[in-house]
């Protein structure tokens, strides 16, 4: 049995229309959550707290038409009093965002791997190699890109209402986090839907201009704000960091999968501090192992991008505010930096296509 898609669910609620008539319960971003698992689909309608008796009839009656799409053995919808904030109205999430033609996730499994050193030089070597590069610092609870690009200060209003922001630059990347947004000793205490709104807003209400690919820094883990960007932007890729620990390669595992689930292709997988060699003696070392991220790319069937070594020089320019690609344009790390660069860009071309996100969670 063909399994039903995100898109077909959402035309079929696009007829029903909310009580009294006028505007389709989909027309009016009132659904949510839609989850697909073995034919059974699952989803909510927001409702206000008030009104969720006169809104039963309307739960029910969007059950029936689901259920009866081919493909679906079983729906169950749920009324929900949360109301999640909609993109803005401007925003046509099938068309991207305005101006950038390729956006890629650069993520791992846990922290601790240098994902956002990573990051930054990946996107100083894209903008070496030839390409107008962004970058989005999206972990709002730790923002890095601040320090690791030596940039204070706050972002500018772009229009006259201040509901558009210019971005920051340095090096020749335009710029934003959080971190410009709040003062560094701030903690946010935010639930998920908070999280989710800010990544939004600083992804959408920026003026980013013509941008050939944004690099967007994630945070850790596989949680919101990484299901938020694959469901609510054409992603084109995604790279995972990792050492070469076995620990590390299972967490990157991990996240190599939610990105999969989420139909965003994976561009490849990197590892960092591959290897170490002394400055004294000049001999090779290879403290966290060495080999495991080249071999888990192999048995996963994804490209293996390269392999960055861990160097005092390369942890002392990014405490200053100064990567390595940046500031030492002709040393080894970012000849590293932008063969990887190339090969990402090759993926990222060779790409068949960006399928609409669908979450299918399994038994």
């Amino acid at each position: 049995m063909e399994q039903i898609t995100r898109d077909q669910i959402l035309a079929a609620l696009g007829k029903l229309s909310l009580p009294g008539g006028g505007r389709s319960i989909v027309e009016a971003g009132l659904i949510s959550d839609i989850v697909i698992a073995n034919n059974r689909v699952m989803f909510a309608i927001t409702a206000d707290q008030a009104n969720m008796s006169a809104m039963e009839p309307l739960r029910r009656e969007a059950e029936r038409i689901v259920a009866g799409l081919p493909g679906v053995e079983k729906a169950m919808v749920a009324l929900t009093a949360e109301r999640k904030q909609a993109p803005p109205k401007t925003a046509n999430l099938k068309a991207g965002i305005p101006g950038l033609r390729h956006i890629v996730a650069v993520a791992s499994g846990k922290g601790g791997v240098g994902k956002s050193t990573m990051a930054v030089n990946l996107a100083l070597a894209l903008k070496a190699n030839g390409l107008r590069v962004a970058v989005l610092d999206a972990d709002v609870y730790g923002p890095s890109l601040p320090k690791l690009l030596g940039i204070m200060g706050k972002p500018k209003a772009a229009d006259m209402e201040g509901k558009l922001m210019q971005p920051m630059e340095a090096y020749g990347l335009k710029v934003m986090s959080m971190g410009f947004l709040v003062p560094e000793d701030t903690p946010m205490i935010w639930r998920g839907p908070m999280v989710m709104s800010a990544l939004m807003q600083m992804l959408r209400d920026v003026t980013w201009g013509e941008i050939d690919i944004m690099i967007v820094d994630m945070p850790p883990g596989t949680g919101d704000a990484q299901l938020t960007l694959a469901q609510q932007t054409p992603l084109s890729g995604a790279v995972i960091v990792s050492t070469p620990q076995d620990l590390a390669l299972l967490d990157a595992r991990k996240g190599l999968n939610m990105f999969r689930k989420v139909s965003v292709p994976v561009l490849g997988i990197i590892e960092n501090m591959s290897y170490f060699i002394c400055t004294k003696c000049g001999e090779r070392h290879e403290i966290f192992g060495h080999g495991g991220a080249r071999a888990e790319a192999q048995r996963l069937g994804v490209p293996f991008l390269g392999e960055v070594p861990l160097d005092m020089e390369v942890r002392a320019r990014s405490d200053a505010g100064e990567p390595i690609v940046a500031t030492l344009p002709d040393g080894p790390h970012a000849a590293i930096f932008r063969n990887i660069a190339r090969e990402v860009w090759a993926g990222i071309e060779a790409g068949t296509g960006r399928k609409t996100p669908r979450i299918v969670i399994e038994d």
